[in-house]
This record gives C-alpha cells, structure tokens and sequence, in this order.
C-alpha cells in the first residue's frame, strides 16, 4: 500500500478553494440545513442512509408535522412510525429511530448526543452518521466519511487509483477539514460529490467497499416492505390472507414473517400478525 500522501498548505487551500467555489455557486437549499435542531438533523441523516436526497425531502417534513420532537418518536407505536415512513424503504431505519428515541429520553434526558462515540452507541447510527450529527448539529470538526465525500477524495486524490479503503481516504479528510466551519465545509464537500456524480461515472465505484445493490424488483426486502405496508393498513392479518393480499409466494411471505418477527417488527398473537404498540 502506498503511504497516505502529507498535503502542503498550498495543496489544502487549493482545495478547500475549488470546494467553496462549487459551493457558493451550486449549494443546495435543503430543509435540514435550515435548522440546528440535532433531532432534526439526527432523523434527516437516518432517512438520506442509502436514499435519494428527493424521496427525503418529500418525507421528512411529513414525518416532522407528526413527530416534532424526539419524545413524539420514543412515544408513538411503532405502527403509526412505519406509517409515515411507507415509500422510503429500508423499514430497519425507523425501528431503529423508535428504540434510539427511547434510549436519548430515559438515558440522555431527551438530548442528542453530541460525542462521536454516543452518538455510535445508538441504534441505527454508524461512523458516517454520528459525525454528520456532530458537524451539522453541533458544528463539531469531526473526520468521517460517506459516499459523497468518498467520491470527491478518491476523484482528486486517487484517480489512478482502485480499491481504495476508508481508511485511506480519512487522514485526507482530516487534514483538509476546515476546522472552524464544520458545517459548512462538509455541506460544500458533499455537493461536490454530487455534482461529480453528474459529470464522471461514479468514483466510489473505485472503493474497496463498493457493492452493487441487488435489484429490489422481487427481492426479500420487497416482500418484507409489502409486508409490512399491508401490517399498517390492516392490522391482525393472517398469513394466508397476507399471501393473497401481496400475490407472493407462501415460502417466502413465510420466511420474511419469521424474520420480521425475530426482529422486532412484527408480532404473531394466535394466526395472527400484528406490528407491536411499543
């Protein structure tokens, strides 16, 4: 492995220069921008996980109307959670927002954390999501990495480059961080990302921990979201009567049942299936 090249201070503002040029020119208007709120930010980061930035929009003010606060989520059944969040996909998410709301009300006194490692100890939220938390809510330097600033650093930092690791790309991070606007630095970095998107084929592609995903059409994860869907409209639902609602195989209605159930999603009283009240 080649070592991580140490950037000049020539090097970084260069850099850092042609990011806020972008910037200033092309930055998005987005609604979690508009607010400090770390629970508005903490929920818009959940929602953008694997997610395009539209259908999140489109969502995240519809489940704000519902549940402003952090104690709205840790109080409100999981049912009437998935409600809202029907059209985003990877149902995990919101389960994972239902326990860690529970968690930051009886643990934190209702507070988002604000250290890395608090914030990592929650379900749901992994490196990339803290340090957005971090940077965003509480305009904290924090170094970590997402798919948009994969792709800016592996664009101008290792374009002859493929298989590249995280763990390449963060001392980069790091050393280029503009540690007085956090913020604002990491808002200008990924709508780099974004438009480098646009313009070259996608260089995460060239990451070490680049996967292909798997189409949905006809996947587990469909029939686990349809699943799901037809639970929150009709609660206390057979699994027969679910096979013929959905028009899905009975192995695999059967297999994502007993899934879903070990995970906490769904709850079988009698021949019956039901997304539990808590």
């Amino acid at each position: 492995m080649k070592m991580i090249p140490k950037l000049s201070p020539q090097e970084i503002r260069r850099f850092q220069k042609r990011i806020y040029d972008h910037y200033q020119r092309n930055g998005r208007a987005l609604p979690w921008r508009k607010t400090r709120d770390p629970y508005k930010i903490l929920l818009s980061e959940l929602m953008l996980q694997q997610t395009q930035v539209g259908r999140v929009i489109e969502k995240y003010s519809k489940f704000l109307l519902r549940f402003p606060a952090i104690e709205s989520v840790a109080r409100a059944p999981l049912r009437a959670i998935l409600e809202v969040w029907q059209g985003l996909g990877y149902n995990r998410r919101a389960l994972a927002l239902k326990k860690l709301a529970a968690i930051i009300v009886n643990h934190h006194e209702g507070r988002i954390p604000s250290a890395m490692e608090a914030l990592k100890a929650l379900p749901g939220v992994g490196a990339a999501t803290a340090g957005a938390v971090c940077a965003f809510a509480f305009n904290k330097p924090a170094v970590f990495v997402e798919t948009n600033i994969r792709s800016v650093f592996i664009h101008h930092f290792f374009y002859d480059r493929d298989g590249i690791k995280d763990s390449q790309i963060l001392p980069l991070v790091e050393q280029t961080l503009d540690a007085k606007r956090p913020r604002q630095w990491y808002y200008a970095v990924m709508d780099y990302g974004v438009a480098l998107k646009e313009r070259h084929p996608n260089p995460s592609r060239r990451s070490a921990h680049y996967t292909k995903q798997s189409p949905f059409e006809g996947s587990l994860r469909q029939v686990r979201g349809m699943i799901l869907r037809t639970l929150v409209e009709q609660p206390g639902i057979s699994e027969a009567a679910l096979v013929k609602k959905i028009n899905r195989d009975v192995d695999r209605v059967g297999h994502c049942l007993q899934q879903l159930c070990k995970e906490g999603f769904v709850l079988k009283k009698g021949r019956r299936f039901f997304i539990p009240d808590s």
